[in-house]
């Protein structure tokens, strides 16, 4: 038996999880699904039928991606990841990046979804968040310290994705701090492992472990 994680891969919540999941070695089934199709055995694990699912051994369930990178540095952490002394931080930082960045994120990505406003304005208030995170950037090689956090590891899919709407404009924005971050990221050991391809999981598969 093995702890199963259900996970769609280019899920931002999805990718933290794994990342943390990586980072602690903590290897577990995974089944890769379809947002439009979701099977029953998730949404019986969890029915608010999004990703990350966590799926414990003794049928604890963890359905949110923050609760889900915490249970993995719980477990092992080898190089301090989770951070005692920048909690306060870390939980501000990620509380911005899901409360008030990730809705912008949204709107900027899927502006013909929301007419009411340009992809421009969406991006210039997304924007806000990036100047936070550039003024941050100045002062360490990571958000809160000189090596990987928590924090980085709970934000970085989202900048990526920000990024990838118009990556051009992303290139030529006054962020040499946050360019330089997300390459590093996005470069890693730790992100190329999260973001291994698997297929869609059907009942009766034969698990699929992750990471390999």
């Amino acid at each position: 038996m093995f702890t199963v994680l259900y996970s769609f891969r280019r899920c931002p919540y999805a990718i933290r999880a794994r990342m943390a999941l990586c980072y602690a070695e903590i290897q577990v089934e995974l089944r890769e699904v379809l947002l439009k199709d979701k099977p029953a055995a998730m949404l019986e694990a969890s029915a608010k039928g999004t990703v990350p699912v966590l799926v414990l051994e003794d049928g604890t369930v963890l359905d949110e991606s923050y609760d889900v990178m915490r249970w993995a540095l719980a477990q092992n952490d080898p190089d301090s990841c989770w951070d005692d002394s920048l909690v306060e931080q870390i939980d501000e930082l990620v509380r911005q990046n899901d409360v008030e960045f990730k809705p912008w994120l949204d709107r900027y990505k899927y502006a013909d979804r929301h007419p009411e406003y340009s992809a421009e304005y969406y991006r210039s208030q997304g924007d806000l968040f990036l100047q936070r995170l550039e003024t941050r950037l100045q002062q360490h090689a990571y958000l809160l310290r000189d090596t990987l956090c928590f924090a980085d590891v709970a934000i970085f899919p989202f900048v990526r994705q920000f990024a990838f709407v118009d990556k051009g404009w992303f290139d030529s924005a006054p962020y040499p701090h946050l360019q330089a971050w997300l390459q590093r990221l996005l470069l890693s050991d730790l992100f190329l492992a999260a973001m291994a391809k698997y297929p869609v999981w059907k009942e009766g598969d034969v698990p699929q472990l992750f990471p390999v």
